[in-house]
């Protein structure tokens, strides 16, 4: 991947990919957490190019690309991380809420197999939403940081 062209096609697909995760992120009223996961991580991926092509690039020889790569950080730093970021962050601080109110109003009298496993695959459902929260809650302090 040495040539600017490569490096074009890549950052081009990998932007396309993230404005669709932003897309989605935007219309659906609740992202699953691979959704999420996926997004973050892709946000992460395309800014990493960013940093490394900002630094590469010759204005004069690779203004289209500049050009390409500026858009798409507007769109990180605009739709994304002041619109979508925040929504999600909610949407998994609400869910986790509602799953441990859910989990705590069960009560522990004695139950039957059935609601065991129902309690543990619900308990299961709140520790990924939990580390999902922390790695959303990381992104969030790197902005902080910025």
């Amino acid at each position: 991947m040495d040539s600017v062209d490569d490096i074009s096609s890549m950052f081009e697909a990998e932007s396309i990919k993230l404005e669709n995760l932003i897309s989605n992120a935007t219309t659906k009223s609740e992202l699953s957490l691979h959704e999420i996961v996926e997004t973050y991580y892709q946000i992460m991926n395309v800014s990493s190019m960013i940093t490394m092509l900002k630094t590469q690039l010759n204005v004069d020889e690779h203004q289209l690309l500049l050009n390409k790569i500026e858009e798409i950080d507007k769109v990180i730093s605009g739709k994304f991380n002041s619109t979508v970021h925040p929504q999600i962050l909610e949407q998994l601080t609400k869910s986790i809420q509602d799953t441990t109110k859910t989990l705590q109003s069960m009560g522990t009298e004695q139950k039957s197999k059935e609601d065991t496993e129902n309690d543990a695959t619900l308990y299961e459902e709140l520790r990924k939403k939990m580390s999902t929260k922390e790695f959303v809650e990381q992104y969030d302090q790197g902005l902080s940081n910025d």
